[in-house]
This record gives structure tokens, sequence and C-alpha cells, in this order.
């Protein structure tokens, strides 16, 4: 008969997790994130790293070994301690893996969307000097010099790890920028470091590993936060695109895999609260860790937030920081009557000044702090423009001018009051008009064009205005299809046609005397939704697009429409048909009548004996 053992072996496995989790944090010598993604391999090679949506796993030694063996490949195709290599993949194991690769060589990587159009993505390739894509065959044709290797190359030598500092570059992300063209932020390992560092000292990332959905394209910072997660010993739960854009399946999966966190946009959550919210009940004995950020939390969501806490089904944080501060500045939990951004984060200067830069209750926000980013890449008078001299620090130290307004409450909480210049933020997404005013001038029949951001019950959409050049016969529909071929779908707005813009007395657009944003270009001769299915389509239009009248030949996108107003459209009309409308299929058919036609045949489909066994 054995004697049972108390020694350490035998600690509970969270207990252990939470262990490997306190001591890796105590290492302030080693603040590079791959150093804690090695101690997660080392401490349970076996575990789960990566759920796929199709329920596949990767355990830490799997995606450490494809990591190791893409690093190789990478340097064996020239990448170099300080360089940049551009991943162009989407949300699967190959994008961590190669994320992870690109720091294991000492480099930078340049996001990539596979879904940006051509141009934009040779813009951004140039722009960083990119010499190396990791990308799947067959897709983008790179411009000449960018040698692509896919996410699955091997290579016969293993190489080392490089060894970096904390100012070694970590990525290089491009943000809408106000001279018409994407501009580069380099962010740092010690940014990351300090990002993870003040997320767990601050009580947003908890003491033991979880089950975190990667919702974010890995274009925007907000990826970061969700996938630098790994390097901790958490697993992510993969989101495709197909299952953001279906709310019913998105929650069915959280539940499936029993996720703990789940970072979403206000915009997002709206589509997503009643199908995220019930699963989040059945998830044993704890809430959905909800992390909300890109946009300000509007009241009513704040008070239902706040119950829901109330509740145990979701407990949620908002999280507020630019780009240039390494994706989070401040945090608060959402409770109590009034929405705010919070307090700063653990090792963040939040610091309100006046025009005078004097200290104010009420004021623009500067940050301070280890979380600053490098700068902008290859722009130094931009850089020095924005990252200012900090009167806060020692000698030599930066500020980040985040052009956000707040005001500091008694308690040292933050509201967030707006802008101070033209920057705009739409369904999470950091928009700069002037990017989308200089394509829409850049079109040889545009001879002027401005932007605006309309706000209304369906959140806020942004409308452009176009004067055709004189003699010029301008064809919004091809104007469309110009835009959609130079910037992100994110940025293409809805356009009206004008004889003339409006001017007020000094000279500059006047912007309030822009009118509503046309209904569709063919508004007056277009013909009216007819039969059953066109007109059901046509009620979930008016109703999320807040239209009067929409007829069959117009085009969702053209009239304001966008991805997650096409989630409200999917959701109304399974309400109305009693029918499942993949959300794919209001990109394939954006104009009416075919999106009816569609709608028809699955709900005739529904109705078969198969379909219904």
């Amino acid at each position: 008969m054995h004697a049972s053992s108390t020694g350490p072996t035998d600690i509970a496995p969270a207990e252990r997790d939470r262990a490997v989790i306190q001591a890796d944090r105590a290492r302030a010598s080693d603040p590079d994130p791959l150093s804690r993604f090695r101690t997660a391999v080392t401490a349970h090679p076996g575990r789960t790293a990566v759920v796929t949506p199709a329920g596949e796993r990767l355990t830490f030694a799997q995606l450490d070994a494809r990591a190791r063996s893409l690093a190789s490949s990478l340097t064996g195709a020239g990448v170099r301690p300080g360089a940049v290599v551009g991943v162009s993949l989407g949300r699967g194991p190959a994008l961590v893996a190669a994320l992870l690769a690109a720091w294991r060589t000492g480099a930078a990587y340049v996001p990539l969307d596979p879904a940006y159009p051509g141009e934009r993505l040779d813009h951004m390739a140039r722009d960083a000097g990119v010499s190396v894509v990791v990308a799947e065959p067959g897709g983008h044709t790179w411009p000449d010099g960018v040698q692509v290797l896919a996410p699955d190359a091997t290579a016969v030598f293993p190489t080392p790890e490089a060894r970096v500092s904390p100012g070694t570059p970590a990525y290089v992300i491009y943000t809408s920028g106000s001279t018409g063209r994407p501009k580069g932020v380099t962010v740092t390992r010690g940014g990351v470091a300090h990002l993870v560092g003040s997320l767990e000292r601050g009580g947003v990332f908890p003491d033991t590993p979880g089950r975190v959905a990667w919702n974010a394209s890995v274009s925007f910072d907000a990826s970061v936060q969700q996938w630098i997660r790994v390097c901790r010993g958490d697993t992510l739960v993969l989101l495709a695109d197909e299952l953001r854009a279906e709310p019913e399946a998105l929650a069915a999966h959280v539940a499936r895999h029993d996720t703990t966190d789940l970072d979403a946009t206000p915009s997002h959550w709206i589509a997503l609260r009643d199908h995220v919210a019930a699963a989040a009940a059945t998830l044993p004995d704890r809430p959905l860790r909800l992390l909300l950020g890109g946009e300000p939390v509007p009241p009513a969501m704040w008070a239902d937030l706040a119950d829901l806490a109330e509740r145990g089904i979701v407990r949620a944080v908002n999280l507020y920081g630019p780009t240039e501060c390494t994706v989070d500045a401040t945090a608060a939990w959402v409770g109590g009557d009034s929405a705010h951004i919070g307090a700063p984060l653990p090792g963040v200067g939040a610091h309100v000044l006046d025009d005078a830069l004097a200290p104010s209750a009420e004021g623009e926000l500067y940050l301070t702090g280890d979380g600053l980013a490098q700068g902008y890449w290859r722009r130094a008078a931009l850089t020095a423009e924005r990252f200012v001299a900090s009167p806060f620090g020692p000698a030599g130290s930066r500020m980040y001018r985040t052009g956000d307004r707040v005001r500091r409450g008694a308690d040292g909480t933050l509201a967030y009051l707006g802008r101070a210049d033209r920057q705009v933020k739409v369904n999470g997404f950091r928009v700069e008009p002037g990017e989308i005013e200089a394509a829409l001038t850049d079109h040889p029949d545009v001879g002027a064009g401005v932007v605006a951001v309309r706000q209304d019950a369906t959140g806020a959409a942004l409308a452009g205005y176009v004067v055709a050049r004189p003699g010029a016969d301008l064809d919004l529909a091809g104007l469309r299809e110009w835009l959609r071929a130079r910037l992100p779908a994110h940025l293409v707005p809805s356009l009206t046609a004008l004889a003339e813009l409006p001017y007020g007395v000094g000279g500059k657009v006047d912007r309030c005397a822009l009118p509503e944003p046309a209904t569709d270009e063919a508004a007056e001769g277009g013909a009216l939704p007819e039969g059953e299915f066109e007109v059901t389509v046509a009620e979930a239009w008016q109703e999320v697009l807040g239209r009067d009248r929409v007829l069959a030949t117009d085009d969702f996108f053209a009239m304001g429409g966008h991805s997650l107003m096409a989630l409200r459209v999917v959701a109304n009309l399974k309400r109305r048909l009693g029918v499942v409308i993949p959300t794919k299929l209001v990109y394939q058919y954006p104009a009416l009548r075919d999106l009816a036609r569609e709608a028809a045949r699955l709900k005739d489909a529904s109705r078969t004996p198969e379909a219904s066994k």
C-alpha cells in the first residue's frame, strides 16, 4: 500500500496554472512576451492552445513547433531582427503561428488583411518596406520584390530565437490617415509586455488561464489584447468571419467551448447581445467576461450590461485606448448609472490638459507611460506632432496627444466627451474623413467631395457628397466600385450627388448644411417592391436603415448599410419569415429584389420534407 503524496506534483491543475502565471508575471527582468509563451509551453505542452471554428484543437507544443518551423523558413528567406514581415492570413491556427514566428526572428509583423483591396495592400507593403509576406498561395499578386512564404513552409535547419530589447518593434498596424493614405503605428515588444502586465495588475486579465474568443481582425489593434493571451497560457477560441456575422452561431460556439472572455465593439454587441447573453446564462458557475472597446458605450447599453452583471450572466469592462498607446489605457467595470471610461490602468499616466497644457478638470487627454508607441512608421514629422515632450516624467519622456476630450470626475474616473478634431469612430473603426475625401476626389469625374458622419437610431454611418467636374457625367455606381477597389469596406460611404457643396461665410464647407443622404441614385425611377418576400425585405431594410421607403432596385450598401446593419437585417428577417438567411447572402445579393428571391428560395427549402426531418 502506497502512502498518498501531498507534494507539489499533485497541485490541482487550476492552482498550478495560477502559479505559472503569477510566477511569470514576477519575471520583470525579461519583458519579452515570447518568454511568457515559452513558460506556457514548458508548463503544459499538452494543453489546448488554439481551438478552430471547426472545433479542431492545437496544443501548446504543436503551436510552438509550427512557429519554430516557420521562423526558420523566415530566417532562410532573409528576415533578420528589426525587419518587418507581412502577414496576410485569415483567423486560423496558421495566423497565430505566423505572428509568433515573426517575433522569433526578431521582426515586427505587419497585418495585411486578405479582404482589403489590392491597391491598399500594395501601398501598405511598399510603405512598410515588406520583403516577405506569409500568405496562402494563389491569393493576391504582391508587388515585385515581395517574396511569398506559405504558412506551412519548413526549413532544413532550425534557427535559434533572436534576442531582442524592449524597444524592438513588435508590430506595425495601419490606421486611417488624414492625408489620404493610411499611416503605420509602430508598437514595441516592451509596449506589448506593458499591455499584458497592466491588464493583469488592473484585474482585467484573471490569474488563471481562460478560453478567449478572438473576435477582432488582426488589422486592428484590439486583436493584440486577444491573441497575446496565448502567451500567458490562455486558450484562443478562434472566430471566423462567418461566425462573427452570425450571432446565433457565434453564441453556440462560445457556449460549446466554455468560453470565458469575449471582446466586442459596442456596435457588434448590439447584434450579439440576445444570443450571447442567453448562451452565457448556461456557462457553469461564472459570468462571461465581456471586454468592450473601440467606441463609446451608449447609456442604455451600459444600464443593460450593469443589469446582466448583477444577475451574474455577463461582466463587462469598458476599455479605452488609442492604437498609439498599445491598445488600452483606461478601464471601467460596467456598473452604476453613468457610462465612463474609468481610471488609468497601472503604469499609465492620464493627464487632462487645457489649450495651454495646464491641468484641468476638462480638456484634451494626454497619455504617458511604457505603453506609448515608438511613433508613426517613417513619418518623423507626424510623430513629433502627436508625441510631444512630457512635463510629467523624467527629462526626455514623451506624452501622446489623443485628440479626445474628457472630463475628470471627483472619484478620478474619466468621462469621454468627444473628439477635438475630425477623426471619428464608426462601428468601432477609426476613420479619418480626409482619407475617404482624397479617394473621392482622385476620381477623374469628381470635382469636389466631402464626407460626414450621420447618427440615427441604427448607429453611425458614413455619408459621402460629391460634385461632378464641369462637363462630366458622374456615375455614382461606378464611383462606388472605384472606392471599393481602393478602400476597406468599412471606409466606403453612401454617395449623394450635389450640384454644389454648401459653404459658410469663411469659405469652408458648411457640414451642418449638407442634406440627408439620398436613398439611392435610382430612387425616382426604380420599381416598388412587389410580392410577399420583396415587401418583407423592404420592411426589414426600412427598419434597420431608418428609411421611409426603399425600392426593389435599391442596393443595401449604397443606402448606407454596413456589416453590423447586415446582422440586424438577418435577425429581422428571421423574425419575420422564420428562416435563417446567412449574412453572406446580403453581400452576395445587395439589391433588394435579388435578396428577396434568395429569401424565398430558402423559405421554400425549409418547407420540404427533407428539411423538416
